[in-house]
């Protein structure tokens, strides 16, 4: 397989269109269809479906992986024989919450390597496993315990959320024997991916009530000062809520503390940047989350 079409390939997905990619590749737009259509001839499937942006298809996704494998090792090796800093790119999916309360500590760790750079895509714990499976990220903050296929799987702890809301909302959505009224009150989420809240709610009544005020702010200091001012009730770490709680701009809806186990995914890759960079959330974690009880 010529590493020239994967090469092209991973460009392609990258810049999101075929002419973008022949920009950064210096060469036509011509000569970047015609290496994809002898990649395709090659292994006999189409790997890129013809979209707006362009997307891999099934085939398309295992050979990105394997594009991405090799420019890490491509960039490590350069920056070894070479002896100069090199661009070795190391590409991660995480949670809104995590970036903000845990991973600061892995951004000047890196901050500190002679030959890396950090792309951070911020991704639900839900779905950040798929960013990795299709090649898009080498490593992933998810809540899939299950290694991927060519992947390890290793926990990181939990994070502990509370359902907090300001007390006037609070006040205005309870009724005089006690009764907070779940199917009515407004409630926030990050995105329309944000399944947290919902899952909350589903403990409480059994199901989502499908008539009732969202709001969306993806944003984790917005969606804070968003549950604080009583935009809507939301589930927070229990880390961002402690302040509010004590201060009194908000209150606790119940004493339940909703667990959400997390871990890291990572290619199975010997590779000296992936494995220093696994070593830096695995310690970033380890201060911040707790043990997994199991009984969330």
């Amino acid at each position: 397989m010529n590493p020239l079409h994967l090469q092209t390939l991973s460009a392609i997905i990258d810049e999101e269109s075929f002419e973008d990619a022949a920009s950064i590749l210096g060469v036509s737009p011509s000569a970047v269809s015609q290496r994809i259509k002898a990649l395709e001839k090659e292994i006999g499937r189409v790997v890129v479906r013809r979209t707006s942006p362009p997307t891999p298809t099934d085939a398309g996704e295992i050979l990105l992986q394997t594009a991405r494998r090799m420019e890490l090792l491509q960039a490590e090796a350069n920056a070894q024989l070479h002896e100069r800093i090199d661009r070795v790119p190391l590409t991660v999916a995480i949670n809104a919450d995590s970036l903000s309360e845990w991973f600061k500590p892995v951004l000047a760790d890196v901050a500190r390597w002679d030959s890396a750079t950090l792309h951070v895509r911020v991704e639900d714990e839900a779905y950040s496993l798929a960013l990795l499976k299709r090649g898009d990220v080498l490593g992933a903050v998810t809540g899939e315990a299950k290694a991927a296929s060519g992947c390890e799987s290793i926990a990181l702890g939990a994070f502990h959320y509370v359902s907090v809301a300001n007390p006037w909302l609070l006040d205005r959505y309870t009724s005089r024997d006690g009764t907070v009224d779940w199917r009515t009150m407004p409630v926030l989420r990050f995105g329309p991916r944000d399944a947290l809240q919902d899952k909350d709610l589903e403990r409480r009544l059994g199901q989502v009530p499908r008539r009732r005020r969202v709001s969306e702010i993806p944003s984790a200091e917005a969606f804070f000062e968003a549950a604080r001012v009583g935009l809507g009730w939301a589930l927070l770490p229990e880390s961002q809520a402690a302040p509010l709680l004590e201060s009194g701009e908000v209150v606790m809806l119940d004493s339940t503390v909703f667990e959400v186990p997390l871990y890291w995914q990572r290619w199975r890759l010997e590779s000296p940047s992936l494995d220093r960079l696994t070593e830096s959330v695995i310690v970033a974690a380890s201060q911040v989350l707790r043990p997994v009880s199991g009984t969330a």
